[in-house]
């Protein structure tokens, strides 16, 4: 008899458990797919998902469910960033820390990194380049073992023999070596098939390829060409059989134009973009990441003696200004934008300084916002899952003190973070 009674007890208290519902009282809610900013509405989640958008502040009936008080703050989605770097964040060191750091330390670092992010208000992002720490610090993340948001990885980027992110650069002769395929090193169309097999092997959810040179890699040139029109096709041929989509880091135009040829989804950076390569974006439904925080850092660091090795300086200085201007020019000619902010090249947390950069630049606080949910939700084929506060959306929720689409600066001091129904920040 006291096994059935407490068995009852435990059901009753199970169901009870399940059922809390928390409801979120939002001063105002940012509609991202409509732009309206709305008043006064009501968010009830439970589990992970939204249940319901309700107008007014809504109490809950029953005495287990939770309320959270947002009355005097501005609500919106998770925000989605396209390009992050957590494994790594600019030092004067970093270079050093190749030979000095383990991959403990790394991911060590990482989770850190990670559960910044999350705390900024990203709940969301992609990275695009690191190594298997990567993959494990995604799973960590998915099976609630430590904070952070959903992260789409790359693992490590595919490059070219001497090309920016082939893993070798600026080695010594005994330590450089031939890596290839299994290390991210793509020389033939047959390469470029192996290359991204072996990502999918270890883990990868999206491919990125450097199809120009860059400018903190240890080489000369910041954006010659780096592959064939023919082995990018393989890339992006291959990626597609395994359902990834491709990711293009991009300075020149040649480069540029040679990845969207190859069926890439992205072009990081795009800084020597000519209106030829914005048509053909259009033409081939190809975004544009920007990184404009990313190229601000880099020239603000490169005028500090000794901070990136002397190869980089003139790099930095040649690229890193021109990022913004670009994006203006990209922006108003239709050029798809997807938000990303290289964040690892600068502070990680720091991530929403883009959009006070995308706005100086001309695009609506709005539109700037949209790119961050809605357009990156679609890149990452989750637009039936985040990027919106909608009834079946996952509960990634958070909230600023005023209306970013008057102040965008706002974003930057995120004051509430909930992912999937859990709160981080309060």
């Amino acid at each position: 008899m006291k096994k059935i009674f407490f068995s009852i007890i435990f059901i009753v208290s199970v169901s009870i458990v399940s059922a809390q519902k928390t409801y979120i009282l939002c001063g105002k809610l940012i509609d991202t797919k409509t732009g309206k900013v709305e008043q006064k509405k009501t968010i009830v989640v439970e589990g992970k998902k939204i249940t319901a958008v309700l107008n007014g502040f809504v109490q809950p009936k029953s005495r287990i469910d939770k309320i959270i008080n947002l009355k005097n703050k501005v609500v919106l989605p998770g925000l989605i960033d396209m390009h992050v770097h957590l494994e790594m964040e600019m030092n004067p060191k970093k270079y050093l820390e190749r030979f000095t750091s383990n991959d403990a330390d790394i991911a060590l670092n990482a989770s850190v990194y990670a559960k910044t992010t999350l705390l900024a208000g990203f709940t969301t992002v992609r990275d695009l380049g690191g190594s298997g720490v990567n993959v494990s610090l995604r799973n960590a993340i998915q099976q609630g073992k430590i904070a952070g948001p959903r992260i789409f990885t790359a693992e490590k980027s595919l490059a070219t023999t001497g090309g920016h992110a082939d893993p070798t650069n600026g080695m010594s002769n005994k330590l450089m070596g031939n890596p290839g395929p299994k290390e991210g090193v793509v020389n033939s169309v047959d390469d470029a098939k192996k290359a991204v097999r072996q990502r999918y092997k270890n883990g990868a959810d999206v491919i990125k390829i450097t199809a120009t040179g860059g400018v903190l890699s240890v080489a000369k040139s910041g954006h010659n060409p780096q592959f064939t029109v023919e082995e990018i096709k393989a890339i992006s041929q291959t990626a597609k059989d395994y359902g990834m989509h491709v990711a293009a880091h991009a300075h020149g135009d040649e480069g540029m134009q040679r990845a969207i040829l190859g069926g890439v989804k992205t072009i990081e950076h795009g800084t020597l973009m000519s209106k030829n390569t914005m048509k053909l974006m259009l033409k081939h439904d190809v975004y544009l990441v920007p990184t404009i925080t990313a190229g601000v850092e880099v020239t603000e660091k490169a005028k500090i003696k000794g901070y990136f090795p002397e190869i980089i300086v003139p790099k930095a200085l040649a690229i890193g200004p021109k990022i913004q201007a670009t994006f203006g020019k990209a922006y108003q000619f239709g050029v798809g934008i997807a938000f990303g902010t290289d964040a690892g090249v600068f502070k990680h947390g720091e991530n929403a300084r883009e959009f006070g950069y995308m706005v100086d630049a001309g695009m609506p606080a709005i539109k700037a916002i949209q790119s961050a949910t809605i357009t990156n939700a679609k890149i990452l084929q989750m637009d039936k899952e985040i990027g919106q506060t909608k009834v079946g959306f996952f509960a990634d929720i958070i909230a600023v003190n005023d209306d970013p689409t008057k102040n965008i600066k706002t974003l930057e001091k995120v004051v509430f973070v909930m992912k999937e129904g859990k709160v981080f920040k309060e």
